[in-house]
């Protein structure tokens, strides 16, 4: 058989590739061409290579490319096999006058022939060719080469067809084909732009197993990628904004890319533009805001007006899109639009290296209230019905992140819609799961398919969480927060998100979130007991937060590298303890008298004597565990001291208790081996405060302080009030 007839033979691929457009009736294509049907017979009955390629030549002069359907096909499949092209595909040696890529192009054109049938594209024989087909992608030829170029074709299809299929992608990427497309691409030569249109696929698909199996090739794309993008200036800029996303990787973007991205956007933005022009440059930045915060925005002036033309077009987009009424939303744009209002939020209250000028921020947050006016207005429209759809969770939290930072302005308007939140927050913390798909669908409504870069909370509360913090502490706000039952949901949240850090919970898998979450939690139900203790004293659901503070707070002292959220529990424990004394749990429970003692472990090993060279005398210095934290935790500590001052005279079993311990014999010797002078006024008073009630309220404690040059170590540090207690019998 002559190279010609090989290359008319490799037109049955084609055949099927351009029947997957037509659906004509199978019994009237067979009733046309009874001559196909006598072809196919010869075609299973071929005993040997020649005369299944005599056999196939035939077929193809028999059938018109419009008259294949995924039947027909199906039956030349069965009459084939796979056996015949998995040997014209493997084999060394082609005919007499034939370049040696003709009988893998047959095979190739079958192989495309047979992947038009979905079934057939997930069989394992066209998996198993997965390695060998993403070889084709990158072979070195005649670029002007037909029966190349038709090989390079057919490839794609059979690639393509596969990951159409549900286990695709995942047999594709194990193959090596998202590094064979990457070069495909890279290389620019005849079929690049499929290449390219494949990886989209995968990635959008796939996007974390491509990274893992081909990182290096796909930085190669996203390099050459961006190159483009800051080089365009033509149509095909906008069309890179919406191919770009995907490409970003979820781990570290290189440099060069971020460099050649702002410099892109930076031109598309500062012109006139068109909508359909200018919203994929506003997602790709809030993409890369997502990703990378400010990080891809350079400093000096062209970064700050840069980032100040962002944040000002996404302001004005959120107020055109929900101001104006009768209007479709177009809820992908403006998401996005939110996270570029989140990244300005953050700059605007960066005390240290921000990209803005004062007068820059001052601008700009004005400008920010007015679109949160515009979002807080399009939430008051939402009625029970789309509670549960993706843009509210959206504009709730870019409501919420700018509560964490401003509750003044807006204030009217903030509390006329704070019922709506707490039902909201109630709402999806009832139906959990449904709150973490929002978060992805959020993510993926504003971001990309898969929305790498940090993680989105996974609930409307916890968003919710920082502002409500603030407005716990007015009064006008916190009576609607009480009235609407946010404190018992509260409650309800606090002990849930606890479970997730409870024994038995990897707790190292969990998002910082979490622990965030809880810390805010306290600092509210601190600001409760403080502006609210009544409600302390009446409301069940504090028992039961006390309940499980106690128990909790014994374990998590003894946990390394969780100070601050032992010192919200301790603190807060002891404040409620104070309201709560006549609860039969704090009349010297176990639980109780175990809190009490991790409590006074907390208090007590926050300060060391630490000899300092040249002097007789130590000073008092931080422990090194309190060190780093002590910015965080000084404030908590001294409420904490005085909390326990405060729960000695109400609780007669804890003097006694303290006193086993041996904290006040331990801190009176701490006093008395460090300079007086080392020793801070507040410091003198906490510990004062502390030693005074204990005093008072047990002989034994008195008799143990005076053993312990008590009297002597308050007249070293003018304790008055602790020296005259100690001199009375």
């Amino acid at each position: 058989m002559s190279c010609c007839d090989l290359a008319a033979a490799g037109q049955l691929g084609k055949a099927g590739i351009m029947a997957s457009d037509c659906e004509p009736a199978l019994n009237q294509a067979e009733s046309r061409n009874p001559t196909l049907e006598r072809y196919l017979g010869a075609l299973r009955e071929a005993k040997n290579d020649s005369e299944q390629f005599a056999a196939l030549l035939l077929v193809t002069k028999a059938v018109k490319a419009g008259d294949i359907d995924a039947k027909t096909r199906r039956r030349i499949f069965d009459a084939v096999g796979f056996t015949f092209p998995n040997r014209l595909l493997t084999t060394k040696e082609a005919p007499d006058g034939c370049p040696d890529h003709v009988l893998r192009a047959l095979g190739v054109a079958l192989l495309a022939c047979f992947c038009s049938d979905p079934e057939l594209a997930g069989h394992p024989q066209v998996l198993n060719k997965i390695p060998i087909l993403s070889t084709f992608l990158t072979a070195r030829g005649d670029p002007d080469d037909a029966a190349r170029r038709s090989m390079i074709d057919d490839t794609y299809q059979c690639l393509t067809a596969v990951a159409g299929t549900p286990r695709g992608p995942r047999h594709l990427i194990a193959g090596g084909t998202v590094s064979a497309l990457c070069q495909a691409y890279l290389g620019h030569g005849y079929g690049f732009d499929q290449a390219l249109a494949l990886l989209v696929g995968l990635l959008a698909a796939a996007e974390t197993q491509c990274w893992k199996e081909a990182e290096p090739d796909l930085l190669a794309v996203l390099r050459g990628l961006s190159e483009d993008f800051q080089k365009a200036e033509d149509a095909s800029k906008f069309e890179l904004c919406q191919l770009l996303p995907l490409f970003l990787p979820p781990t570290t973007v290189p440099s060069e890319c971020l460099r050649d991205l702002q410099a892109g956007l930076a031109r598309i933005l500062g012109s006139k533009l068109s909508s359909w022009q200018r919203n994929p440059a506003l997602k790709l930045a809030a993409r890369l805001a997502h990703a990378c915060g400010s990080d891809w925005i350079p400093a000096g002036s062209s970064g700050s007006k840069f980032l100040a033309l962002l944040v000002n077009l996404a302001c004005v987009e959120v107020r055109l899109a929900l101001e104006e009424t009768g209007t479709e939303v177009k809820e992908d744009v403006v998401t996005a639009c939110y996270a570029l209002m989140e990244l300005g939020i953050q700059e605007c209250t960066r005390c240290e290296q921000s990209l803005l000028k004062e007068p820059q921020k001052v601008q700009l947050v004005s400008i920010m209230k007015e679109a949160i006016g515009a979002v807080i207005h399009h939430l008051q429209q939402v009625g029970p019905e789309k509670q549960k759809e993706p843009f509210v969770f959206a504009s709730v939290r870019i409501l919420g992140a700018w509560l964490a930072e401003e509750t003044s302005s807006l204030r009217k308007e903030v509390c006329q819609l704070l019922p709506f939140l707490v039902r909201y927050a109630k709402t999806l913390y009832e139906e959990a799961e449904e709150a973490n798909d929002l978060s992805q669908q959020v993510a993926t409504l504003a971001i990309s398919p898969t929305a790498p870069g940090p993680t989105w909370p996974g609930d409307a509360l916890r968003l919710l969480l920082p502002g409500w913090c603030h407005l716990t502490v007015e009064d006008g706000p916190r009576e609607i927060l009480i009235k609407e039952g946010a404190p018992s949901l509260l409650c309800k949240y606090f002990l849930q998100q606890w479970e997730l850090t409870s024994p038995g919970h990897d707790t190292s898998v969990l998002p910082d979130s979490v622990e965030i979450g809880l810390q805010t939690c306290c600092h509210i139900f601190l600001n409760l007991v403080v502006t609210a203790p009544g409600l302390i004293k009446r409301d069940a659901c504090f028992t039961s937060l006390m309940n499980t503070l106690m128990t909790s707070l014994p374990a998590l002292v003894q946990q390394s590298g969780r100070l601050l959220l032992a010192a919200n529990v301790a603190t807060l424990g002891l404040l409620m303890a104070r309201l709560l004394s006549t609860s039969p749990a704090l009349q010297g429970t176990p639980a109780s008298r175990g809190f009490f003692a991790a409590a006074i472990l907390f208090l007590s090993q926050s300060h060391v004597a630490r000899a300092t060279p040249g002097s007789e005398q130590a000073v008092l210095a931080l422990s090194p565990d309190y060190e780093g934290v002590w910015a965080d935790l000084q404030e908590l500590w001294f409420l904490g001291m005085q909390a326990f001052t405060g729960c000695v005279p109400l609780l007669p079993w804890l003097a006694p208790a303290a006193l086993r311990s041996r904290w006040p014999q331990e801190l009176l010797q701490l006093l008395g081996s460090v300079s007086p002078n080392s020793v801070k006024p507040e410091m003198v008073a906490a510990y004062q405060g502390v030693l005074v009630e204990l005093a008072r309220a047990n002989r034994l404690c008195r008799e143990a302080m005076r053993l312990q040059a008590g009297e002597e170590t308050a007249s070293h540090y003018r304790m008055a009030a602790l020296e005259q207690c100690l001199s009375e019998p």
